[in-house]
């Protein structure tokens, strides 16, 4: 399976992490729920990554991607941290356009910071989008 593929399995599950999540925070303080979630994907990434065998140190990855990749973890982090509190606070097809904000700011770092470039119709892609996560949130 190419890019796209993954992709579009990606945004599917992310679908159902949002309408799962939504369920799963109804009576539970949102960091404790965030906290259970992070514990099974855990463990579903280390049978993964078992199964695979692709266990090896972190001492032994380049310094640079291990930085990155930690600050990746904090972000990561913190995203889900935010959003399992939004999901609690807001309905679910309010919160995640939102969060695919990101998308938006994705493709601004990756132009200022990764030197990536868009093609117009992207960037009119991206607008779009923009304007559908304001659409989403105006009250």
């Amino acid at each position: 399976m190419g890019w796209l593929g993954w992709a579009l399995a990606s945004a599917v599950f992310a679908a159902l992490t949002a309408i799962f999540g939504k369920i799963g925070v109804t009576g539970v303080q949102s960091d404790y729920a965030t906290f259970l979630r992070t514990l099974v994907i855990l463990t579903l990434i280390a049978g993964i990554v078992t199964v695979g065998g692709h266990w090896r140190s972190p001492a032994g990855l380049p310094g640079r991607s291990l930085a990155f990749l930690v600050l990746s973890g904090l972000a990561t982090g913190a995203s889900w941290l935010c959003y399992y509190r939004a999901l609690q606070l807001g309905q679910a097809a309010e919160v995640a356009p939102i969060d695919k904000l990101s998308v938006v700011l994705v493709a601004l770092f990756g132009t200022l910071f990764l030197s990536e470039r868009l093609s117009l119709t992207g960037w009119a892609g991206i607008a779009l989008i923009a304007t559908g996560t304001v659409l989403v949130a105006w009250r």
